[in-house]
């Protein structure tokens, strides 16, 4: 499949936004989380791309972006990574269309529909979680205390090319697949070890839980099963929360289903958007 370069806009570029599908199809945009690029979704492309214009793009510091864009204030929160999304969107005229996140970037796609929801016609959220941290005082339970985090965190900025070949195989479950966590680990170790520790530290401490009731746009919870960094009572508070919306368990293990269970998962999408695998 011919991929299509979105244009000379500078949003475009710094983004390195690649455009996949038929001129006029209903419009999916891709946004990745920590530790990969667009790359992640290539499974599920050609199979999306039949019925849909499929947008990707490079958070800044990730795959083929412009690194000399990266800004440590700009991209200190979510709130950098968010405006980009609004900018590219805005550049390429972007209506009407679906935002699909993955992990951390579904609180992505939250926020740029709440912020403008005239662009955003559904949402999927693949594996989310508002926060990974427990708290323990209002009764939540992300997976992780924050004592637990702080040690990921600590043994990441020691040695992160060590935490990346550890964590990839916990990641992508599926240990009968072993070179499914090779290709993970291979995709964390090409991210810039300072970039990837501070986007590390933005995902592990978010807390978007009051972000949820904010959101009026449709919105379909994706949930794998034996995910450690969104566990099923995860997807399930996020679905509880968001008005509306729908939830589908899939068969997939892991956190990274679009990579172990493409099929399954490109699917499922089609089936929310009303186009057929």
């Amino acid at each position: 499949m011919a991929v299509q370069h979105a244009g000379p806009g500078a949003a475009s570029a710094r983004n390195n936004v690649q455009v996949h599908g038929p001129v006029g199809a209903p419009v999916l945009v891709l946004l990745h989380g920590f530790g990969c690029d667009q790359g992640i979704w290539s499974r599920v492309v050609p199979i999306l791309a039949e019925h849909h214009r499929v947008v990707l793009l490079d958070h800044v510091g990730a795959g083929r972006s412009e690194l000399s864009a990266y800004d440590p204030a700009r991209y200190s929160s979510l709130a950098g990574y968010v405006e980009d999304v609004l900018e590219v969107c805005a550049e390429l005229e972007l209506e009407d269309v679906t935002l699909v996140g993955h992990s951390i970037a579904c609180v992505m796609a939250m926020q740029v529909a709440v912020l403008v929801p005239e662009r955003v016609a559904r949402l999927v959220l693949l594996a989310p979680s508002p926060s990974y941290v427990d708290h323990p005082e209002d009764g939540y339970e992300g997976g992780f205390s924050r004592e637990d985090v702080d040690e990921l965190l600590a043994s990441l900025e020691d040695n992160y090319l060590a935490w990346s070949a550890a964590m990839a195989p916990a990641l992508m479950g599926n240990a009968e697949q072993p070179a499914l966590s090779e290709e993970l680990a291979a995709s964390f170790s090409v991210v810039e070890p300072g970039i990837a520790r501070q986007f590390a530290r933005v995902t592990f401490l978010t807390d978007a839980r009051a972000l949820l009731p904010q959101v009026t746009t449709p919105a379909l919870v994706l949930q794998c099963v034996d995910d450690i960094l969104a566990p099923p009572h995860v997807g399930l508070y996020v679905h509880e929360r968001l008005v509306g919306s729908s939830l589908v368990r899939l068969s997939a293990h892991g956190h990274i289903p679009q990579v172990s269970a493409p099929t399954e998962t490109a699917a499922a999408i089609l089936a929310y958007t009303g186009a057929t695998a």
